[in-house]
């Protein structure tokens, strides 16, 4: 299906929404990039950015999962518990023990892909709303690792933590990592047969259902996709600050959302933007950093990260747009009427 018939991508006057949406999370990144330049400028500092980048890192990774869910059309808020559950699961079962890391690693995976396949058979099949199905199996993970943990989580294995600490050619490993995952998540949804589907069946899945495209097939693959991610961005999390916490993943819920939304992402599902995900978790990670050192409390931050989602389906929206065009043109262009006479 072709990006022009997906709904909200319409051509605006002078520019198309594709371009905007495209340009957004840059313009937004270089504005964060100089106000923390001139009011907190140790952040920008290569120490500064290197402390950023292994949780930005983490984050892109997660919200790649995020994208590819929302672009199916819905919403995945199960972050939290299946990021968790990972880190639970190989700090537990790799008991601080080198040697059990391969088999931790595939074990806490395939808990949380369980978990991603759970949550879209329940979209699917038992046609639960999204938000509600994955809530619910967010409750569950959770209350899983509080039984498996009693709340306090093991410290993760030495080789585990040397490798999501390190650094390699002065970066973090971390985000050799993510990069991985953009190129290959860029690539699957952008070049492939499959991605071309899925936009069809984020933006009409009723003309995509009617084409003999599996819509059910496809919407469990992208949450049981989303789970692997969120699994994997807990592992690492939990290898870079070596003895976690169960409350490490909770952060990442609304973050991942603001980050795929900043990034271009049609919030009603279609179109999305793998690289401009990747971008605005850039933009979230410095911008958590750039609040935390003004000694904003952690309330701004989520009022900062909602007014930047409500912004950007403002602009990524081309009725939207198009009305606040002519609201400005016409205060900016008065009535040249004749005035009515008494």
């Amino acid at each position: 299906m072709a990006e022009s018939s997906i709904p909200g991508a319409k051509h605006l006057p002078g520019s198309s929404l594709k371009s905007l949406d495209f340009l957004m999370v840059w313009v937004a990144l270089a504005a964060l990039a100089i106000v923390s330049g001139i009011f907190v400028p140790g952040t920008l500092a290569p120490s500064g950015l290197l402390a950023m980048l292994p949780f930005a890192a983490v984050l892109v990774i997660a919200s790649i999962g995020q994208c590819l869910t929302i672009q199916s059309g819905g919403m995945d808020l199960s972050v939290p518990g299946s990021m968790t559950l990972a880190a639970a699961v190989v700090t537990g079962h790799a008991d601080r023990q080198d040697g059990r890391i391969g088999s931790a690693v595939l074990l806490a995976l395939g808990a949380v892909v369980l978990g991603g396949l759970l949550n879209g058979v329940a979209v699917t099949k038992l046609r639960i709303p999204p938000i509600v199905a994955t809530l619910a199996v967010n409750a569950l993970m959770l209350g899983f690792v509080q039984s498996y943990t009693g709340g306090v989580l093991q410290a993760v294995p030495p080789n585990l933590a040397a490798l999501a600490s390190a650094k390699t050619f002065g970066l973090p490993n971390t985000w050799y990592v993510a990069a991985v995952f953009v190129v290959i998540a860029a690539v699957a949804v952008n070049k492939t047969v499959w991605g071309r589907r899925l936009t069809a069946v984020g933006a009409q899945p009723e003309s995509a259902r009617a084409a003999g495209i599996s819509v059910s097939r496809y919407v469990i693959g992208t949450y049981t996709a989303a789970g692997l991610c969120f699994g994997i961005a807990g592992i690492l999390l939990a290898g870079y600050l070596q003895t976690p916490a169960t409350t490490i993943a909770d952060p990442y819920l609304f973050s991942t959302i603001t980050a795929v939304i900043v990034g271009g992402t049609a919030f009603g599902g279609g179109r999305s933007r793998i690289v401009g995900t990747a971008v605005g978790a850039v933009f979230v990670s410095q911008l958590n950093v750039f609040l935390t050192a003004t000694g904003a409390p952690s309330s701004i931050t989520y009022l900062v990260q909602a007014a930047a989602i409500a912004i950007a389906v403002l602009l990524n929206s081309g009725g939207s747009l198009a009305e606040v065009r002519g609201y400005a043109r016409r205060l900016v262009r008065p009535s040249h009427r004749a005035p009515t006479e008494a």
